[in-house]
């Protein structure tokens, strides 16, 4: 796939995406913590933006502390977003946003979607999970699906972002395991997949080469499974 968009995978739901301009941003940065996140990436100081799905300490993570180091832009749906700021996120940092509402910045737009999941910050209602449509401008769709299982929606995501690369949850007992997440491949009609949220912890059973191969039976979306810390996108 032919692309100006950089992206990592850091492990777990973690991403690091560099835009067209340079502009470093991360999805969900659960990285200290994370026992598969490589060393060089659990303390990132370059970030210009991180974007949350939802309120979960495995993927909310680093935010705070990173934003405290950075002064990077912290985008979340509207309760987690307040609850953030209850924690120490400065106001000038903080944009909420809400399911089918979208942000624009300089070289992308990043739309809020549904995702089948619940939502808690430190034990605090943190309003709806969902998933992120990353749109950078005259490139790619990137779609992060959050935390979920399948639902029908997935259908009209597909249809109307047309997404090139969509980040599948597929470690089973927290989301949904590796068969549901090969039928989305075959609702959403991304090109390739990234198999995301498995083996971090012992009950994320979920196989992304069983993945790979359900993809491969019901639909033509390639599936790549980099290591932790590896560059699948761009030169």
């Amino acid at each position: 796939m032919k692309t100006k968009i950089k992206a990592w995978w850091l492990g777990h739901s973690a991403f690091r995406l560099e835009s067209q301009t340079g502009k470093v941003i991360y999805i969900d940065p659960f990285l200290s913590q994370n026992p598969t996140t490589p060393d060089e990436f659990k303390n990132p100081d370059d970030v210009d933006y991180i974007l949350l799905t939802h309120g979960h300490e495995d993927h909310v993570g680093d935010t705070l502390e990173i934003a405290k180091r950075t002064g990077c832009t912290v985008v979340a749906q509207v309760e987690l977003s307040q609850l953030l700021k209850k924690h120490g996120l400065k106001e000038e940092q903080r944009i909420e946003f809400n399911k089918g509402g979208t942000v624009d910045f300089e070289d992308f737009s990043v739309t809020l979607v549904n995702a089948n999941h619940s939502s808690s910050f430190q034990g605090d209602y943190a309003g709806e999970a969902g998933g992120l449509v990353l749109s950078f401008e005259d490139d790619i769709c990137f779609y992060h699906m959050g935390d979920t299982n399948i639902f029908s929606d997935l259908e009209i995501y597909g249809a109307i972002y047309e997404p090139h690369v969509v980040a599948v949850p597929m470690g089973d007992h927290y989301t949904m395991g590796p068969q549901e997440a090969a039928l989305c491949c075959e609702m959403i009609g991304a090109e390739l997949a990234v198999p995301i949220h498995y083996g971090t912890f012992p009950p994320l059973t979920g196989d992304p080469e069983e993945f790979k191969e359900f993809t491969k039976e019901y639909c033509d979306t390639d599936v790549v499974i980099p290591e932790a810390g590896e560059q699948f996108l761009g030169e």
